[in-house]
């Protein structure tokens, strides 16, 4: 499978964080997606466009995540906000926990990480003890023009809904 389209590039960033902050440009890509498609960012141009990084598919709180977004995804539409997940998880992967779940969205392959690190997502993490690499569940709502008009890293699963639709307002 074909790696994002755009070469890496340094993150444009606007603090000294190195992290994404409203106003920046969202970072461009081009994915595999379910349902055996390939997404870019340039595909969204003119609608709103929330972006949800999270680190398995179905696992309890990435489960809880994606339904939570699925069950809500009318309430999205009409603040004209189109949903994408991203993890690294293989597309066989994400075909199994799309139909298993009946998600309304469809999920992107970062197998290489080249998206996750460009949006801040992908670090060092810890879990009991233990140092590992991992993505940390963050949400990004891309405007009609490609900059980015919410960012939340660290987000809950439980309050992903809310944020995306008080952010979009």
């Amino acid at each position: 499978m074909p790696k994002t389209a755009a070469a890496k590039k340094p993150m444009p960033t606007a603090d000294k964080t190195g992290l994404l902050t409203v106003g920046d440009a969202a970072p461009d890509f081009t994915l595999p997606a379910s349902g055996g498609k390939m997404i870019s960012l340039s595909d969204f141009k003119g609608k709103k466009l929330l972006i949800y990084f999270y680190p398995k598919d179905d696992t309890p709180g990435c489960t809880k995540q994606a339904c939570s977004l699925s069950d809500n995804i009318s309430v999205l539409n009409k603040l004209s906000m189109a949903v994408v997940g991203v993890s690294k998880d293989s597309m066989k992967s994400h075909d199994k926990f799309t139909e298993k779940f009946g998600l309304k969205f469809p999920l992107l392959s970062d197998k290489d990480s080249d998206m996750c690190e460009r949006y801040g997502v992908w670090g060092e993490k810890t879990f009991m003890g233990k140092k590992y690499m991992g993505i940390t569940r963050s949400c990004f709502l891309v405007d009609e023009n490609g900059k980015l008009a919410a960012v939340k890293y660290g987000i809950k699963p439980e309050e992903q809904v809310a944020w995306a639709t008080a952010a979009a307002k």
